[in-house]
């Protein structure tokens, strides 16, 4: 094997790792922001769990966060809490950072 199809190799597998690194971080913000909302919601125990795999189960329905977004939104806005777009994204950009610290805590 040639040096170019070595490091063509550890390009691939980084690729690949980056991508696994990349959905589970996504996942765990989805959790994490279902949580969050379902605390907005005055939902706790199961009911909030349940409502977090709802929330992750959304985020297979559309390439993007736009289908993520568009549940929780819509479930705050339908009980009447309030909330606006703006901080609704800084929500879920600032839980992606926790997500992302969380998922390389737990591959080391």
């Amino acid at each position: 094997m040639s040096g170019f199809d070595k490091r063509e190799r550890a390009e691939e597998g980084k690729f690949a790792l980056d991508q696994e690194l990349r959905f589970k971080a996504n996942a765990r913000r989805n959790k994490l922001l279902g949580l969050w909302a379902a605390e907005k919601l005055g939902k706790t125990g199961e009911a909030a769990s349940s409502y977090a795999v709802e929330v992750v189960k959304s985020d297979f329905e559309a390439p993007g966060d736009e289908d993520v977004f568009r549940k929780v939104k819509g479930d705050l806005d339908a009980a009447g809490v309030a909330i606006t777009d703006h901080q609704l994204q800084r929500q879920m950009t600032e839980l992606m950072d926790v997500a992302v610290e969380q998922v390389k805590t737990e591959k080391k």
